[in-house]
């Protein structure tokens, strides 16, 4: 890795820092070693600059850095939130951790997804810090969104905000909405018994075909259903079955884990009940048939209006810089704004031009890296500068927290 310089205000300057600093997820690759250096490197850089850093650490090795940049008061607060961790790097063609600049791209493992986000939105915060306005400014550079979203989970434990940017890539249009996903195990039910006995055994993975054959006609209904504007329409697929111990005995049970993708207006508990008149249909045809269904995990989808205050501010922005109104647009897969949403901060996602992501070659395009930092800085001027009723709390330093406790 080549040295770091913790005074660089280049975006793309800092990008390929960035990239060059290792932060793989060890819980999507156990060769990963977590976010602990990129997390010391950008916690240098802010503290450097003036603003209060907080360090978020409650699982070891996967720290998220919250930095913050007070206003004059009276302003709307800010959040910028992107992730520092990436996936790794044993597909990728050539050093994945080597920042290489060619034809007007960046290469390097996370250059795209999200690193150059990243390095805008750290610029970016910045130069609305040394600009001043009268609202708060709040810089999440969170661990783990590539697995479990802890970090985000993680900060919203003890920050809120008027508004928040997500710079994930998005050929600098605007993300409105991202759909959802929720993963379930659906446990069929048998009778184990000794193969030479069919009298006494209920074969499960027969019964499974029942509930995979009403999957298939679940799935064909949604696609049937009204679609989302943007998203389409929501979807549901098999994705392991297993079952059996051995040749000769009927199965006592059989595990079908299925994930559904969900579009705003569909939700944990309309799913389950989907799923529950699933098999009730399936059990006025056959008396016998006996399942359990547990959620694994559920994520849901989101979706902004367009014509909320920082989804304006950042059209602005983008109009200003671009020379053209952004582009409304959704994604398939799930992103942390679903979260900051559900914590009540209203949220748009806006980012480079790039591809690769995940792939064994992964870029960016160097100008749409110069330009987002751009539209973040004019977003954030003008979004923070609005004096309105704030609906969140004004941000305070640790001693000044200190302070008011030992009141």
């Amino acid at each position: 890795m080549t040295s770091v310089d913790t005074a660089s205000c280049d975006p793309v300057d800092l990008l390929k820092q960035l990239i060059e600093i290792p932060s793989v997820n060890p819980d999507v690759d156990a060769a990963g070693g977590g976010e602990s250096a990129i997390a010391d490197f950008i916690d240098d850089w802010f503290t450097q600059r003036g603003f209060y850093v907080e360090r978020l650490e409650s699982k070891p090795r996967r720290p998220s850095i919250v930095a913050i940049a007070r206003g004059t008061g009276g302003g709307k607060t800010l959040m910028f939130n992107g992730h520092v961790d990436t996936v790794g790097v044993a597909d990728y063609n050539g050093s994945g951790f080597l920042a290489k600049e060619a034809v007007g791209r960046i290469y390097g493992r996370g250059s795209c997804e999200m690193k150059a986000g990243v390095a805008a939105m750290m610029v970016a915060a910045d130069n609305i810090r040394r600009r001043g306005v009268a609202g708060d400014v709040i810089v999440a550079c969170v661990a783990d969104q590539e697995g479990s979203a802890w970090g985000t989970q993680e900060v919203l434990k003890s920050y809120s905000a008027d508004g928040a940017i997500v710079p994930e890539p998005s050929d600098l249009e605007l993300t409105v909405c991202h759909k959802g996903l929720m993963w379930f195990d659906v446990v069929v039910k048998g009778k184990s018994a000794h193969g030479s006995r069919p009298d006494l055994g209920i074969d499960a993975i027969l019964k499974s075909g029942k509930f995979l054959v009403a999957l298939d006609d679940y799935s064909a209904d949604l696609a049937a259903r009204p679609p989302h504007p943007i998203l389409g329409h929501g979807s549901a697929h098999a994705s392991f079955i297993e079952g059996g111990t051995e040749i000769s005995t009927y199965p006592g049970e059989c595990k079908i884990t299925i994930e559904r993708r969900v579009v705003p207006g569909e939700t944990r508990q309309t799913v389950i009940a989907e799923i529950a008149d699933m098999i009730a249909e399936i059990k006025r045809d056959d008396a016998a048939f006996e399942a359990d269904v547990t959620c694994l995990d559920a994520k849901a989808a989101f979706e902004e209006s367009h014509h909320s205050s920082i989804a304006t501010s950042v059209i602005r922005a983008a109009t200003d810089c671009l020379g053209k109104s952004p582009r409304l647009r959704g994604e398939a897969f799930w992103l942390d704004t679903a979260l900051l949403q559900e914590a009540g901060i209203p949220s748009v996602i806006i980012g480079v031009k790039g591809e690769g992501v995940h792939d064994s070659e992964e870029w960016v395009e160097t100008e749409s890296v110069r330009q987002l930092t751009t539209i973040l800085t004019t977003a954030g001027l003008d979004f923070c500068s609005v004096s309105e009723n704030r609906t969140s709390p004004p941000i305070m330093r640790a001693e000044e927290k200190d302070a008011l406790q030992a009141l």
